[in-house]
């Protein structure tokens, strides 16, 4: 089974010369949603092993792709 990513966060979509022709995808809504929740944690001054964060973080990602389909 595949996850949800949420498709591109910020895709640039071939704008000529810009781009040279390409579409370019850059991370997934699912990496920036962690990434978001990662800095909120370390923001937080908990202490945790980094994994810890990362899983939460992810987690976190995961619930708010899933609130979107509601």
């Amino acid at each position: 089974m595949t996850k949800d990513t949420g498709g591109p966060a910020f895709p640039l979509h071939n704008h000529g010369a810009q781009t040279l022709g390409l579409h370019v995808a850059g991370m997934t809504l699912r990496d920036y949603a962690a990434i978001e929740a990662m800095q909120g944690f370390l923001a937080s001054g908990v202490n945790a092993p980094a994994n810890v964060f990362a899983t939460k973080a992810y987690e976190m990602a995961d619930a708010m792709l899933k609130a979107r389909q509601t």
